[in-house]
């Protein structure tokens, strides 16, 4: 698909990180973008920068879902493009062992849940209501409709300690990946999946200096974080190339994680 002035796109965890830096790149291509995220402050500044349009949106919510798609369709057209980078993760062990004699816990399940239903629900709820708009377009080249993509992580093939929920949820995007693919394969839309390794992000700004030395360091190459526009780069590929279908693509310099 030619991503230019006749084309919108929806970008969830659009106000910062990789999808403000797909945001930026489909801007820059002359697509019309809406923003959809939790953080106001930042969503309305990205939208004022792309002069798109910002919907505050918890995607597990489904009647928000709802109303931020109408949102946006009535500022920039149905969408062509939806990019998935809403997201959120934790770090809790399934049991261990309490500070006190004896003490034993385990994951939270309403954490463990709360993971899902953002990472994994979220991303399925956005895809449908995308989806189901999408048919409503005329094709264009090659019968295609629209195109999909999805934020996983290489967490989903090697996650570590304490990422059983957030493993999970990014699993859950691969392996529906190529189901939703081939759901829509006769409707002309793609579906394709991006799994990132260690990104340089705001979730990673906070850490010290040598915390961010020793990610770099554990890539093999090359040794530095990833940047958010390379992480947009493979998105903009995905989507303007008409035979990328049903397909899972890390995106992390060759990490292969250690269980810790």
């Amino acid at each position: 698909m030619k991503v230019d002035s006749s084309i919108s796109a929806v970008i969830t965890g659009g106000a910062s990180g990789l999808g403000l830096a797909t945001a930026r790149a489909l801007a820059e291509a002359g697509a019309r973008v809406a923003l959809f995220d939790m953080n106001a402050d930042a969503g309305e500044a990205a939208a004022a920068e792309l002069d798109g349009v910002f919907c505050q949106v918890d995607v597990t919510n489904e009647a928000a879902v709802d109303a931020a798609f109408a949102r946006a369709r009535d500022a920039i057209g149905q969408e062509r493009v939806l990019v998935n980078c809403a997201g959120i993760g934790n770090a809790i062990k399934t049991a261990s062992r309490g500070k006190e004699p004896g003490e034993v816990k385990h994951f939270p399940i309403d954490a463990f849940n709360k993971v899902i239903q953002v990472n994994l629900v979220g991303t399925f709820t956005c895809i449908a209501k995308s989806a189901m708009g999408m048919l409503s377009l005329d094709p264009l080249e090659d019968g295609e409709r629209g195109v999909i993509v999805n934020t996983a992580s290489v967490a989903a093939e090697d996650g570590q300690m304490g990422q059983a929920a957030y493993a999970a949820s990014k699993a859950g995007i691969v392996g529906m990946t190529l189901p939703i693919a081939r759901d829509l394969m006769s409707e002309g839309i793609r579906v394709n999946t991006i799994l990132p390794g260690i990104f340089n992000t705001p979730l990673l700004a906070s850490a010290p200096e040598h915390v961010l030395q020793g990610l770099s360091a554990s890539v093999p190459f090359p040794k530095r974080l990833g940047q958010p526009p390379e992480y947009a780069r493979l998105a903009m590929t995905m989507i303007e190339t008409g035979y990328f279908n049903g397909e899972d693509v890390r995106l992390d310099g060759a990490i292969r994680m250690a269980p810790r």
